[in-house]
């Protein structure tokens, strides 16, 4: 469904992806792990039209993106919830959700999919007029995934979702992404938590200063003696 081949990304010179290669098949979680500075928001911006790469190729369905906006690639069904989430922090709840079905805005059915994005997340339902920017971080990383729901998405990338968040809501953020996926979405998401991401994938990449240094099935990454060592402190 997606696949990115050989990405190279650089900032200043710098290089911040080194020759990546990831896939993502229909109806999998796909996780890529690493450290802070690995590069993993680096590859995921530079699939979905945020970073240009230096070189390489990111294709979904068979289709090119390198090269196409943000917007477009939206619109073809890949939603991407940034790490920093990204909010419009004085407007209310209902309106930063409204925002996320802008592109459906002359559709009878404009706001559907908050059927589903409040089953997910309740608590977004009973704040309804309250602004993003007085949420808990867990309320607002609801709110993020509930706003690129609301694009209809058929590829969901979660970069960071547990970054800044109480171990309580976590749970219920990794929670939620597994019942996405039982919606029949594709899922690929990005975490330093690897033991969490671990538990809900279905297949791992583990990416180093830039380099993807190890694949396979998640729980192969998982009993990876490497793996345990370097970080999951086992």
């Amino acid at each position: 469904m997606l696949e990115a081949k050989d990405i190279t990304v650089t900032y200043a010179g710098l290089i911040a992806v080194s020759g990546a290669s990831i896939e993502v098949n229909k109806g999998e979680i796909v996780c890529v792990a690493g450290a802070n500075g690995a590069g993993k928001s680096s590859l995921l911006k530079a699939m979905v039209g945020m970073e240009k790469p230096k070189s390489g190729s990111v294709k979904f369905d068979g289709e090119e993106l390198v090269g196409v906006p943000p917007h477009l690639i939206t619109a073809k069904g890949l939603a991407y919830v940034p790490e920093n989430r990204r909010l419009f922090p004085r407007l209310s709840v209902r309106d930063n959700l409204r925002l996320g079905s802008y592109m459906y805005r002359a559709q009878d059915d404009r706001e559907a999919p908050l059927e589903m994005v409040f089953r997910l997340f309740p608590r977004l339902g009973e704040r309804l007029d309250q602004r993003a920017n007085t949420l808990s971080g867990g309320e607002q990383q609801m709110l993020a995934i509930g706003r690129a729901l609301m694009t209809r998405p058929r590829l969901l990338m979660l970069d960071e979702p547990s970054q800044g968040i109480m171990p309580k809501l976590v749970d219920e953020i990794f929670q939620a992404v597994t019942t996405i996926r039982d919606t029949g979405m594709t899922i690929l998401i990005v975490e330093q938590r690897l033991t969490e991401c671990l538990e809900i994938s279905d297949r791992a990449y583990v990416l180093q200063t830039g380099r993807v240094t190890m694949s396979g099935p998640a729980d192969e990454i998982r009993a990876n003696p490497d793996v345990r060592r370097a970080y999951l402190g086992l």
